[in-house]
C-alpha cells in the first residue's frame, strides 16, 4: 500500500496555548484570561487560544490514515519550541514533508517516520505527521496502531491499559471530586503555577490543598480501598519558596509526602535551574537530600527535558525518579517510543504525557504507544476538564485491549 495524496486541516487544540513567564511573574486573570502583555516571544496574548493541525494520508486502497500537530500549553518555556502556528505548520508539509510522503510505500513505520523526524522542522509537525504515518502502516498492515509499535520494537508486552493521570488545571475542587468519583489511578496534577496564590511564601498555601485533598479522598471513598497515586506538577514554585535551597525543598517535600500518606507521591518539576545541564545537577542534589531522609518523594522532570538527548542524559544521570515524555516536545513518535522503552528497561518510571493543549487524535494516538511500550502511566488529554480526556484515553485503550485479545479467533480475509 501506498501514500497518494496528503491533506492538511487546521483544526481546534483542546485548550489554550500560556505564556508561563507572565502567568509566573504574577499576571492577574481577567476573566479566563489574563490581563498583560506576554513576555514570551510568539505570543500575541498571555492566554491564547491553542491551534492544532490534522493531516491526512490518503492511501492508495481509498482509506485515510490521520494525525494532529499540537504544542504543548506552554510553549517556548523550558527550551521548548516557540508556539505553534497551524498555517505557518501547513506550509512547512506541503514544501518539506509532502515532496517525502506522496507515493511512499508502506512498509516499515519505523523507517518511514524516521525519514520525517529527521526534518528540522517544529516538533509538532514532526509528532502530528507520524501519528499518520503510525496509522497508515496500522491499516495497511490491518492492525492497531499498538500492535504495530510492539511488533516493530519487538516490545514484548501484553497489550493492556495502563494507569491514567487526569489533571483538574484551575478547577481543583470540583475537578478532584470528579476523579475520586471516577475512582482514577493518579491525580489532580494541580496547575501549581503561582507561588503567592497556590504555594505560600513557605509552602503553607500547598500544604493546605494536600490535606484537603487526603481528606476528601478518604471522604468520598469510605472503605473502599481507593488508594490513588498523588501527582502534582508545581512548576518550580516550591524553588521559589526557598529561595531554591535544595535542602530546605527537600526538607518541605518530606513533610509534604507525611501529609500525603499513605497515598504514594510525585512532584514534578519542584525547582527551576534554568537550563538543562543546571536541572541535572540540582535534580542530582535533591533526590540525594531526600534520600538523606528518608523520604519516598519521587521526583518528576518535565522542563529542561524535551528531547531524547534530554531524557538519555537525565536517565544516566539517574536525575529524577519519573521522566515525563511529554510527546509534542519529542517530536516524532519514534522518540517516544524510545524514550518510554528506555526509561522502562533502566527501571525508571515511564509516564507517557503531554499537554492539555493536544487533540482527541494525538491523544488517541499516545494511548496505543503508552499500551505497546508498558508506561507505567498515560496522560488523559487533551483539555482540563477531566471527564473528556479520561474518556479519550481510556476508552480507546480498553478498546484496543479487546481488539488485540479476540485476535486469536478473528478470521480476516485475504
Amino acid at each position: 500500500m501506498r501514500i497518494v495524496d496528503i491533506l492538511t486541516e487546521p483544526v481546534r487544540a483542546g485548550f489554550f496555548a500560556d505564556d508561563q513567564a507572565a502567568v509566573r511573574a504574577g499576571a492577574p486573570h481577567d476573566g479566563f484570561g489574563y490581563e498583560g502583555s506576554p513576555l514570551t516571544p510568539g505570543f500575541t496574548a498571555i492566554r491564547q487560544a491553542g491551534e492544532a493541525l490534522s493531516v491526512l494520508l490518503l492511501l492508495d486502497d481509498g482509506s485515510v490514515a490521520h494525525g494532529d500537530c499540537a504544542a504543548v500549553q506552554y510553549s517556548g518555556a523550558g527550551g521548548r519550541d516557540p508556539v505553534f502556528s497551524a498555517e505557518s505548520a501547513r506550509r512547512d508539509i506541503a514544501q518539506h514533508l509532502t515532496p517525502l510522503l506522496a507515493g511512499a510505500e508502506l512498509t516499515s513505520f519505523r523507517d518511514l517516520a524516521g525519514l520525517v523526524d529527521s526534518h528540522p522542522l517544529h516538533s509538532a509537525i514532526r509528532y502530528g505527521v507520524t501519528q499518520a504515518v503510525l496509522d497508515a502502516v496500522a491499516k495497511s498492515r490491518r492492525l492497531t496502531m499498538a500492535e504495530v509499535v510492539r511488533d516493530e520494537y519487538a516490545t514484548g508486552v501484553d497489550l493492556r491499559p495502563v494507569p491514567v493521570f487526569t489533571q483538574c488545571g484551575e478547577d481543583r475542587y470540583t475537578g478532584v471530586d470528579k476523579m475520586i468519583l471516577k475512582r482514577v489511578d493518579v491525580l489532580p496534577h494541580g496547575l501549581i503555577n503561582h507561588l503567592g496564590t497556590l504555594v505560600g511564601q513557605r509552602g503553607e498555601l500547598f500544604e493546605d490543598y494536600v490535606r484537603w485533598l487526603v481528606g476528601r479522598i478518604a471522604e468520598l471513598t469510605i472503605g473502599s480501598g481507593y488508594l490513588p497515586r498523588l501527582y502534582f506538577d508545581t512548576y518550580g514554585t516550591i524553588g521559589q519558596a526557598f529561595d531554591g535551597d535544595v535542602d530546605a525543598v527537600a526538607g518541605y517535600l518530606a513533610g509534604l509526602a507525611k501529609i500525603a500518606a499513605p497515598h504514594e507521591l510525585v512532584i514534578e518539576h519542584p525547582i527551576d535551574a534554568g537550563s538543562r545541564d543546571a536541572q541535572i545537577d540540582t535534580y542530582i542534589r535533591l533526590r540525594a537530600a531526600l534520600k538523606r531522609l528518608g523520604s519516598p518523594v519521587k521526583i518528576a522532570v518535565d522542563e529542561w527535558c524535551n528531547t531524547l538527548e534530554d531524557i538519555k542524559l537525565f536517565v544516566d544521570n539517574e536525575a529524577a525518579d519519573v521522566i515525563h515524555v511529554k510527546t509534542p516536545d519529542l517530536g516524532g513518535i519514534t522518540n517516544t517510543i524510545e524514550a518510554l522503552l528506555l526509561v522502562r528497561d533502566r527501571g525508571l518510571f515511564a509516564y507517557c504525557g503531554g499537554t492539555c493543549n493536544e487533540t482527541d487524535r494525538s491523544a488517541q494516538v499516545t494511548a496505543h504507544l503508552a499500551m505497546a511500550c508498558a508506561a507505567g502511566q498515560v496522560l488523559a488529554k487533551p483539555g482540563m476538564g477531566v471527564d473528556e480526556g479520561l474518556m479519550i484515553v481510556g476508552n480507546e485503550m480498553t478498546r484496543v485491549a479487546a481488539i488485540t485479545a479476540a485476535r486469536p479467533s478473528i478470521v480476516v480475509s485475504p
